[in-house]
């Protein structure tokens, strides 16, 4: 998914701001699910949502305003209750800027507690399913 850089993104150095990684992380994230098939609604529908439960950013090169980036999605299934998603921010010139791990997991939004198996929701909502790894 490729963004450009806004100027308001930026902080006084002008690079891009830390938590507006996370933003971007987050958008491809949704992009990936949309691709798969998979809307917002779908898993409200279906009585569950993501939730975040560890992100980590490992900064590598900055960003400035205009810089053109591309940011990577690749989910990894687990076995039980959680998945990871491995994101890279990509400069147009070829340069990572950041990586992006996160830890994630489903909630029973009636039970408030994690599903036991949120790779079996995404694989029964997605029409694509390849696009999430499954």
């Amino acid at each position: 998914m490729g963004i450009s850089v806004r100027g308001y993104e930026t902080d006084s150095q002008g690079h891009l701001n830390q938590s507006v990684y996370l933003q971007y992380a987050e958008h491809a994230r949704w992009s990936a699910l949309r691709a798969a098939g998979i809307e917002q609604r779908d898993l409200i529908g279906k009585g569950v949502g993501p939730v975040a439960l560890e992100n980590t950013v490992r900064y590598r090169s900055e960003l400035r305003a205009g810089d053109e980036v591309e940011v990577t999605c690749q989910f990894v299934w687990g076995e039980r209750k959680t998945f990871r998603i491995e994101q890279t921010v990509v400069r147009a010139d070829g340069q990572v800027a950041a990586t992006v791990s996160a830890l994630g997991g489903l909630l029973d939004l009636k039970e408030r507690r994690m599903v036991a198996e949120p790779k079996e929701y995404f694989r029964a909502l997605a029409s694509d399913p390849r696009v999430l790894g499954l």
